[in-house]
């Protein structure tokens, strides 16, 4: 299989898992659980559950395919994404739903670091852009996501979600065993023993750039965290149905979607750095609004520019990590990035949680902004590129 086969193969698996994972939890998750009786401050709990798994498994999962191999990783990712929807059909109380929710975001944990992995094995001189494809590729997905499930929620019932979560999961494992079991690489070859293993993982460690890179990334997932977690509850204060809440979010990641592969070629054009600064001011614009928004005429367009920052930043930084990275430990390094943005995305909800139960909306989306803000400054202070910077 040529790489532009094996291409399309890791995209159709991002974009059915992610379609799969996102329906499960943006509108429905934060309104199925407030049915069941969770408080604000436990949603936010639920809403991290799936992320802080990743915490724990993104950087063994992209270690360990630096030594098994990606696609023997991505496969036991789509076991998951395959059956952590149907389990949703039994959960009667909050804590059984967090409880899948940690189950499933192992899927995500595990499958996002080692996609990366494999496109960086396949591709250097593009690397941005064609990131900037195979994210375009899983972002469909969950544009399409939040307005299907949306729909469904709204002229059917939670269990018709979770059954579609469960179809789009299937698919997600069945072209996850179409992959190559080895790409034609141009990376250096991949680790073979503990040893390389364990010197590849301290090697990322050590490095500050990959590190604050992290940070960058994790800053802009803890704010994503509690736009998609909070966004809809707020939603509901200013008198928007659950299809109006479900076509914001499609607009904002259908944003994301079409700007992803241009951000990414223009990031290997012009360099990392000055986009990650740019989009986290933009999305620290986008999210410091909400609280002044009433309508879903003045949301929308909220919306879509809070999903172009996302794909300023991220169009960057997986690209800048993996070419800070020694070759041979692009699993480790990606790894290292996933579990620092999981710690941020699971922190997002719940930090947010608390504020919200304690002031109200306006403080907690205004604290996101200056998050966001703190981190640009950052970015342009301490991050250096290897190549264009």
């Amino acid at each position: 299989m040529t790489n532009r086969n094996a291409f399309i193969s890791v995209c159709a698996v991002g974009f059915f898992a992610i379609f799969s994972s996102t329906m499960s939890k943006n509108p429905v998750l934060p309104l199925f659980a407030k049915r069941l009786g969770a408080s604000a401050v436990d949603i936010g709990f639920i809403a991290s559950a799936s992320t802080v798994v990743g915490i724990i498994a993104s950087l063994p999962a992209g270690a360990l395919s630096d030594i098994w191999g990606r696609r023997r990783v991505i496969v036991l990712a789509g076991l998951v994404f395959a059956s952590a929807p149907f389990l949703y059909l039994v959960v009667a109380t909050p804590w059984q739903l967090a409880i899948i929710r940690i189950y499933h975001g192992l899927a995500t944990a595990v499958f996002g670091p080692v996609a990366l992995a494999l496109i960086a094995d396949m591709f250097r001189d593009r690397r941005g852009e064609t990131m900037g494809w195979y994210s375009s590729a899983t972002l469909a997905g969950r544009a399409l996501a939040p307005v299907v499930g949306g729909y469904l929620l709204y002229r059917l019932t939670y269990h018709a979600v979770f059954v579609g979560c469960g179809i789009a999961g299937a698919l997600a494992l069945a072209a996850a065993y179409g992959l190559p079991a080895t790409t034609t690489s141009t990376a250096a070859p991949r680790s073979r023993t503990l040893t390389d293993l364990l010197d590849g993982i301290a090697s990322v460690i050590r490095d500050r750039g990959i590190l604050l890179v992290s940070a960058a990334e994790a800053v802009q997932y803890f704010a994503f965290g509690a736009v998609e977690t909070f966004l809809p509850l707020y939603g509901l204060t200013v008198g928007l149905n659950a299809l109006q809440i479900g076509t914001i979010f499609g607009a904002q990641i259908l944003t994301t979607t079409l700007m992803k592969p241009l951000m990414g070629r223009a990031s290997d054009r012009y360099g990392r750095r000055p986009l990650i600064a740019a989009g986290l001011l933009v999305g620290a614009a986008a999210a410091a609004c909400i609280p002044f928004a009433h309508s879903y005429v003045a949301l929308l367009p909220i919306g879509v520019v809070f999903g172009f920052a996302l794909a300023i930043v991220t169009a960057s930084t997986a690209a800048l990590v993996s070419e800070l990275a020694q070759a041979h430990a692009y699993g480790s390094a990606l790894g290292v990035m996933s579990t620092i943005m999981d710690t941020g995305h699971a922190s997002g909800p719940i930090v947010t949680g608390l504020i919200v139960s304690r002031w109200s909306y306006g403080p907690a989306f205004h604290l996101v902004g200056a998050l966001m803000v703190a981190a640009s400054i950052g970015v342009l202070a301490f991050v250096r590129g290897p190549k264009q910077d």
